[in-house]
């Protein structure tokens, strides 16, 4: 832990003697971060105790909100204030619905309510007069280059070729003039990532979510999935690095991004220096159909299972139920920790490293009082961590049933014995529709162009995933890029036999 402490004071030095960090040259970042690991290692008392939170360790500090955040339930009587509102009117700006041929967009235009945006965007002291451009401007920019340019830089996305007075449909969609030559420079779009609280992006989503969860896109039957992907930074070598106790600490002139372990890529290193992207999922246990829902950016070289309770909490603050979570062995709820203060259940696939029980069948995880018994106990529950089982035999089937204790417990593992047994009817193919969580991350990535991260922080990072994910909800809900063949029915019943439980 020693050493990512020493990491995070590095991070806070550089940051905070060196705002203008960005705009110094390489030589100078190289000088100034050598420097500074020099003089945290000498200094550093290797006895002494971490004072440290663990969202400050982890690298998410600014993005653990405490306060500010609209709920689901909230949102939907703060659209209802806000439409009641006559008094307060942020923008004057009339859309003519006429001049946005394209289906797909006018579908998204008819869902932003500016009101709502600005409203959720402003900030103390903020005023609309005088302004020629709005908050909800901004954010409908974003919106228009994640959906339709978004291999294309921002750069060439500010021009006359796509904001320009020949190109109506996009002013229109952006709420800028037909009549006058205001643009959007591409400056006002990387300040106004940059000045989106993390607060604000979750109620932005939470905003969108209200939509989605009234588009009827997801069934009754819904199951939530985690997983995390890697996005590449543009650094390639670090400026300073240092190996304590066998660790390395390297500062890149990203100062927030590390390099970790990259998943299993035929054509690409085992390495990547950048970030992990966590996400919650929604999958409709019926169709497969899965949808981001929020995630968390943390640096590349930290374990999954640390985001695990952060994105449950963030979940929960949001106001979305969450019951059963879906997720691989590195998302493992191994203590019953996050269970016992969420009451949320954590689903993986068997550990290969937990030892199994005796007398339990390893194919179907049915379990035995002992050696002579050929009858599948019952599973009761699970107290005090420990999972339940009595006979399930009538005594004139069972010749030794006044010896048999007929009862047994098993403790709870990360094996075949998860809080959700492996025995329990659909569980595999809980494990099995966990795989559907990577798409949400495909459609971030080349379908709002994330695959290649133009910006170079974590906080700008943060806030493009989060329009990612906005557009991505976006898209499915106008509907106009479903593929025709009818989805395999999956249905999954686990929801409700854990109900019943």
């Amino acid at each position: 832990m020693h050493h990512k402490n020493i990491k995070l004071l590095a991070r806070k030095q550089l940051k905070k003697q060196y705002p203008n960090w960005n705009r110094l040259s390489r030589k100078i970042k190289k000088e100034i971060a050598r420097k500074v690991l020099a003089e945290l290692s000498a200094e550093y008392d290797f006895n002494g105790d971490i004072n440290a939170s663990p969202s400050e360790l982890l690298g998410i500090e600014q993005q653990v909100a405490t306060t500010g955040i609209i709920t689901l339930d909230e949102m939907a009587r703060f659209i209802d204030m806000i439409n009641k509102n006559s008094i307060i009117k942020f923008s004057s700006y009339k859309r003519s619905p006429l001049y946005i041929k394209d289906d797909e967009l006018r579908h998204v235009d008819e869902l932003i309510d500016d009101g709502v945006i600005n409203r959720l965007l402003s900030y103390d002291g903020y005023s609309p007069a005088m302004r020629d451009l709005f908050p909800a401007n901004l954010f409908r920019a974003e919106l228009l280059k994640a959906i339709k340019y978004p291999e294309i830089s921002y750069r060439k996305f500010c021009t006359e070729e796509y904001l320009g007075l020949d190109r109506k449909q996009n002013r229109v969609f952006c709420g800028l003039s037909l009549s006058r030559k205001e643009m959007i420079d591409h400056t006002q779009l990387s300040k106004f990532r940059s000045a989106l609280s993390f607060t604000q992006q979750v109620n932005l989503l939470v905003y969108i979510l209200h939509h989605f969860n009234q588009s009827g896109l997801l069934g009754d039957n819904i199951l939530h999935g985690i997983d995390s992907t890697e996005l590449a930074s543009d650094c390639k070598l670090p400026l300073a690095s240092l190996n304590i106790n066998g660790k390395k600490i390297r500062i890149y002139n990203d100062i927030d991004c590390d390099c970790g372990k990259r998943r299993n890529k035929r054509d690409k290193s085992i390495y990547v220096i950048g970030y992990r992207l966590h996400t919650l999922t929604a999958i409709d246990a019926k169709t497969g159909q899965s949808f981001p829902l929020v995630s968390l950016l943390a640096p590349a070289n930290h374990h999954d299972s640390h985001f695990l309770p952060f994105l449950v909490h963030l979940a929960q603050a949001m106001g979305i139920e969450l019951q059963l979570i879906t997720a691989d062995e590195a998302y493992h709820d191994k203590d019953g920790s996050l269970f016992q203060e969420t009451g949320v259940i954590v689903t993986t696939p068997p550990s290969s490293k937990v030892s199994v029980p005796e007398h339990v069948d390893t194919d179907t995880g049915s379990v035995y009082c002992h050696a002579e018994c050929s009858i599948p106990m019952l599973h009761l529950g699970v107290i005090d961590e420990r999972h339940e089982y009595k006979c399930d035999a009538h005594s004139s089937d069972c010749q030794i049933s006044g010896t048999c204790p007929q009862c047994r417990f098993i403790p709870v593992d990360s094996g075949l014995f998860q809080r959700i047994p492996r025995h329990v009817e659909s569980i595999e193919q809980a494990h099995d529709i966990r795989k559907n969580c990577e798409r949400p991350f495909n459609l971030l990535k080349n379908q709002t162009g994330l695959e290649t991260v133009r910006v170079r922080s974590q906080h700008a990072t943060m806030a493009r995933c989060t329009l990612g994910s906005i557009a991505v909800l976006l898209i499915k809900m106008a509907g106009m890029r479903r593929k025709h063949a009818a989805d395999k029915p999956q249905q999954i019943s686990i929801l409700q036999e854990q109900k019943a439980a």
